[in-house]
């Protein structure tokens, strides 16, 4: 019987996901899909790949994405426009685009028909498809944000059937919207969908069921009754009123901080020509961001979930454009990158497997030429993606 051989990467430079300095001169070595070893040594019989002066950190983690939208500029229409089995190719096609770019975890937070769960099952014996967390479908009001992927609820006998359906199903986590959104003909994002009754039954149902619960809330009553029913964490969390965008309450501050919701900062757009950002949001970008350091300061955990997949400049491996605005509110070079790697595998649920470059951990990895944490544009320029051991074949850059 023959065992394929180890396989070792070479490079000049190593973030490790956890720490604050890169390590000079690491051999890392995989066997099959994980990580065995890290040092400076070569088993002998080991295939070296020798990444020259790159640095190696873990594959990148978006803990916010919608694979079944298609980042056009009408991605609602054009998922409407597709039958079940063309609307799973095109999500496979997206999941695969995304870690070409070097996100080899992703977190779907709202599909159609549960397509997310057996794009997951997939990927488990696909190296070319990241790993995905799956909620399926979103739970909203009815008529209420998402509506049409699938999960209307009226009042919490509703929320507590369709958390049950979901687990059943499968999921790995409960999204619920909290507050309507911009996507939506009809939903207005600083309006509240559910109140705290509801939203109290939805976390209890879910953690009845072993499963995170994480809600999508712009408006602030809609933040304030999340964080007072429990949740797990919160997405946008944008304070949005209807024509600006409110300061954080007193005393909210701390509860984000001492409860370690996680916040999924809504960062990371690729500058596209002809695709300017809505005036609805660019009039209140500062706000946005001002919010978002306050909480950072607070000491809230705030990982970058791009919303991957609503528009143009929201491409599927959008994630890498995040880190330089993490940034931007405060967060120095290794903790933004911690927020994409180390952090954000806590909290989508695979910290145990995910988000580090260390014995006994998924050989995903990211290569890049530069140093990322003194250059935020290096993790651009990627060398090579790995994902689950597997060398992910990239489309060569235009030239």
């Amino acid at each position: 019987m023959t065992t394929n051989p180890l396989t070792v990467l070479r490079a000049a430079w190593l973030f490790d996901g956890t720490g604050d300095t890169l390590t000079p001169d690491p051999a890392v070595v995989l066997d099959g899909g994980k990580i065995v070893a890290i040092g400076t040594e070569v088993p002998g019989g080991a295939t070296v790949v020798d990444l020259g002066a790159a640095t190696i950190l873990p594959g990148l983690i978006d803990t916010h994405v919608h694979l079944a939208f298609d980042a056009s500029p009408d991605p609602v229409a054009g998922l409407a426009g597709r039958d079940d089995a063309e609307a799973f190719a095109a999500m496979a096609a997206a999941a695969r685009a995304a870690a070409r770019g070097g996100v080899t975890t992703v977190r779907d937070l709202g599909d159609r028909g549960y397509l997310s769960l057996g794009l997951r099952d997939a990927a488990a014996s696909d190296p070319s498809l990241p790993t995905i967390v799956a909620a399926g479908p979103p739970i909203t009001s009815p008529g209420g944000h998402c509506h049409f992927l699938g999960e209307e609820a009226a009042d919490a006998a509703g929320i507590r059937a369709a958390i049950r359906a979901h687990a059943a199903r499968g999921v790995d986590v409960i999204k619920i919207m909290a507050s309507g959104g911009n996507m939506t003909p009809g939903s207005k994002p600083e309006l509240a969908q559910f109140g705290l009754e509801e939203l109290r039954a939805a976390v209890h149902e879910a953690h009845r069921h072993g499963l995170p619960i994480t809600a999508h809330a712009h408006g602030t009553q809609a933040i304030i009754d999340a964080v007072e029913a429990g949740v797990d964490g919160l997405e946008h969390v944008s304070f949005m009123t209807e024509d600006g965008v409110d300061e954080i309450p007193p005393g909210l501050l701390a509860k984000f901080a001492e409860r370690r919701i996680a916040v999924g900062a809504t960062l990371g757009a690729v500058p596209l020509p002809g695709f300017a950002v809505p005036p609805a949001i660019a009039t209140r970008m500062a706000a946005f961001q001002a919010n978002l350091r306050k909480l950072y300061e607070a000491g809230a955990l705030i990982v970058a979930g791009t919303d991957a997949g609503i528009a143009p400049v929201k491409p599927p491996d959008v994630l890498r454009h995040a880190y330089a605005q993490l940034l931007s509110i405060g967060m120095g070079p290794a903790e933004a990158l911690r927020a994409c790697t180390s952090r954000a595998a806590a909290v989508c649920g695979v910290g145990d497997r995910k988000g580090r470059i260390a014995p006994g951990y998924d050989a995903d990895i990211l290569a890049v030429d530069g140093d990322p944490l003194r250059d935020p544009a290096a993790l651009h320029r990627i060398r090579a993606v790995y994902v689950r051991g597997g060398a992910v074949q990239r489309v060569p850059e235009p030239v």
